[in-house]
This record gives structure tokens, C-alpha cells and sequence, in this order.
């Protein structure tokens, strides 16, 4: 597998995957990165449909299987430099998502600064440190904080909580914008330049231990 894989997981549905997958997979290309989209979510399979109704130049393949961590690397081999791995909700098909991990170099959570999704990040630390024990490299687990609202002090807290938790929270923050929110079936330009470019380049920097 490349030396970047990103999953982008969550345990339900509705937190940002497909979004954060498809912008942080452009960022990836426009820096000028062989890269690969894989949706391993086979009931939705919304990455998939977003690359044909957009008409995405990056190459997007359908993989809902549990032992994609065998199957994938043939079919990548050496002709992408970064693939990002859309998953389904983890509640629902633990283990796809654990499979996506097991060949990940990195995990990557969007996660809105809410209570609620606070609550979820425990279980998938779990699955990520499970899954993770039988990869030949343990991922590296990441938060970007999704859906902020400009100066309201959530953010901080949510991510100082996730801090002395021991999560690493990536620096840049993806507002509550129009520009995501009505994204889909589009196609996407500039990725780079949005804070998505910002979340590609940090996780680019986070070496694998």
C-alpha cells in the first residue's frame, strides 16, 4: 500500500465522511499525488456516486468487503502515491471499517464539537487500537474538528478535552459552510486551498511510528 493511506472513519452515519474523504483526496491530487478514492461503503456507496455525478478526474473504486485489507493492495500496487478510504458507520459494519484500518497509515475522524459526538470517539479508539495490533503498522489516529461556527468557544473546549484525552486534534478546523454543506455531485476545485488542503498537509507531516 502507499506510504499514505488515509481512512476516514466514524461510528455512525452523517458526521462528514464522504465529505472530508472527497476533499481531503483532492487536496491529495492537486498537490500533485497519484491518488486513489475507495468507497467501502456498500449500502450508500456515496463517494462512488459523488466521483461519476461530478465527473472526477481522480479515480474512485467500489470495495465493501471485510478483508479488504487483502484485496486492496493488488489491486493499488505501486501506481498511487495516497489513497483515501471512505467507510461506512462503524456501528453497522465494524468489520469493514476494520479491515480499511488494518492497511491505514492513518485514521482521520471528523468529528463536530457536540456532546454527542464527543461520546463516540471511545469506541473508535477501540476498533482503531484492535484493528490496528494486527496491522504490520499501528495507524496513527487523527480528530479534525467539522462544522465549527466561527468564534464560538465550543471548539476550543471540545478540543482541549480531546487533548488531555491523549487524541492528537489536527490543527486546522472545517467551518459550517455552504461551500461542503452543498458539495455533493459536484466537482471539486481547490481543494487545497480550503482548510481540507490544511488537513492533507498535516496529516502528510505526521510520521508513522
Amino acid at each position: 500500500m502507499p506510504a499514505l493511506t488515509i481512512v476516514v472513519a466514524n461510528l455512525k452515519g452523517g458526521s462528514t465522511k464522504t465529505t472530508t474523504a472527497a476533499f481531503v483526496l483532492h487536496a491529495l491530487a492537486e498537490a500533485g499525488l497519484p491518488a486513489l478514492g475507495v468507497d467501502a461503503d456498500g449500502e450508500n456507496e456515496s463517494l462512488l456516486a459523488w466521483s461519476e455525478a461530478g465527473e472526477w478526474s481522480i479515480p474512485v473504486i467500489g470495495m465493501p468487503v471485510a478483508d479488504l485489507h487483502r484485496k486492496l493492495p493488488g489491486v493499488v500496487g505501486d501506481r498511487y502515491d495516497g489513497v483515501v478510504i471512505d467507510t461506512p458507520p462503524m456501528k453497522e459494519r465494524r468489520g469493514v471499517v476494520a479491515s480499511a484500518i488494518r492497511i491505514a497509515t492513518h485514521v482521520l475522524v471528523p468529528m463536530a464539537p457536540t456532546g454527542m459526538e464527543y461520546a463516540r470517539i471511545p469506541a473508535i479508539r477501540e476498533l482503531v487500537e484492535e484493528a490496528g495490533a494486527l496491522a504490520v503498522t499501528p495507524p496513527q489516529l487523527a480528530v479534525v474538528l467539522t462544522r465549527t461556527v466561527s468564534n464560538a468557544a465550543s471548539t476550543d473546549v471540545y478540543r482541549q478535552m480531546l487533548s488531555d484525552d491523549g487524541v492528537r486534534v489536527l490543527r486546522p478546523t472545517v467551518g459550517r459552510l455552504e461551500r461542503y454543506a452543498q458539495a455533493f455531485g459536484l466537482p471539486i476545485t481547490n481543494a487545497a486551498g480550503t482548510a481540507y488542503g490544511d488537513v492533507a498537509d498535516e496529516l502528510t507531516s505526521i510520521g508513522i511510528t
